[in-house]
């Protein structure tokens, strides 16, 4: 029972480690959501926002982790 509680945690762990992470890249996300919503004829910009705010949250989470 104890393998199966530990291969489950770690399972879990692949896609949650980070809390702070998957939550910046959902605020991301939803702003671009939003401005697809609300902007007409944007996608490109929008699209550029998407990339460039999913690595800057990306790079920004490396850096904290490094300082750890």
């Amino acid at each position: 029972m104890n393998l199966l509680r530990l291969i489950f945690r770690e399972l879990v762990g692949l896609f949650v480690d980070d809390g702070k992470l998957a939550l910046a890249i959902l605020a991301v996300v939803g702003a671009c959501g939003l401005l697809v919503r609300y902007q007409q004829g944007a996608s490109i910009t929008v699209g550029l926002l998407l990339l460039f705010g999913c690595i800057g949250v990306l790079f920004a989470s490396v850096v904290q982790g490094a300082r750890r």
